[in-house]
Parts: structure tokens; sequence; C-alpha cells
């Protein structure tokens, strides 16, 4: 099978972003668009990174905050904050669309697969299922995260509904 692999070079893209200082990346496929910061409507219930939801051409998106769902220190949004809308698969509910927010985004990196390493056990700060792996770019080492598994099935199911989906 690794062999196959490596005669069957192909190269992914992903969407690099930062969050407190550090670089993350997801597949630049899942991203449907680049949104600067705007307010967004609460959504009450909810855990706290999950930030609102705004009406996007008829479709209520869910707005996640990786800071905290990564349980890292929140800061004020400022111009330079952006919400990166990804479409997604879940287990139970199919395909959906979410908003994530970060600091800012970076680049576009083309990556061999073949080079994404293995995820370090990184301890409670960052539950490891939702990381595909990470790439080192020069100096920099970037997170590669699966968007599909920031939420858990129940967990969108129960913000979808919230957010108006359903009456």
């Amino acid at each position: 099978m690794t062999a196959d692999i490596k005669s069957e070079t192909h190269i992914e893209q992903f969407l690099t972003f930062e969050l407190a200082d550090e670089a993350y990346g997801i597949e630049i496929l899942k991203v449907q668009e680049i949104r600067g910061w705007e307010p967004i409507r609460k959504i009450p219930n909810t855990p706290a990174y999950v930030k609102g939801a705004l009406n996007l051409r008829g479709t209520i998106v869910p707005i996640v905050d990786l800071r905290e769902r990564f349980n890292m220190e929140t800061v004020e949004y400022t111009p330079v904050t952006v919400v990166i809308v990804v479409c997604i698969q879940t287990e139970n509910a199919g395909p959906a669309v979410m908003g994530i927010v970060a600091d800012a985004v970076s680049d576009v990196l083309d990556i061999n697969p073949a080079e994404i390493k293995h995820s370090p056990n990184l301890g409670a700060k960052i539950n490891t299922r939702y990381i595909r792996g990470m790439f080192v770019a020069k100096k920099n080492m970037v997170m590669l995260l699966d968007v599909d598994k920031l939420l858990n099935p129940d967990e969108f199911v129960e913000i979808t509904d919230l957010s108006g989906s359903k009456d």
C-alpha cells in the first residue's frame, strides 16, 4: 500500500490560519469562503465556544471559536479576525456548513500527504481526535485539523437545531 501512495504522489492544499500565534491548517476543499468578523446572532443554551450564528445567503451557519473549543485564552476580535466558512461531513447529520473563528488567515500550502506526521499526544489541552497530523513548513510547524471532527455529531445536531433550522 505504501508503494502505491509513493508512485501516485498527489498534493493536497491546506489553508493555514493563526490561533494564539500558532499555525493551523484545514483542507482547502472544505473551505467555502472567508469572511471578516461581523456581529452575529447569539444562540442561547449553547457551549461557550459557539459564538452564535449568521445568515449566509439563506443558510443559518453556526460559528465556533476554536480558541474556546481548544481551551485557549480568549481575546477580543479585531479587524483581522476572520470567519472561515467550511463545509463539513457529520456522521449523523450529513453535510453541513459551519464557521470557525480564527485570528488571521495566513497562506495556502501544497502538501504531499506522505509528509504529514502523526500528531503527538498533547495531553488534555487539545483533543487529538480533531488533529489530522502535523506538517513542518520551513521553520514553522502547522497543526492540520480534521474539520469534520471539530464537533461531535450530537453537538452539531443540537447547535443547528438551536440556530433556527428547527421550529
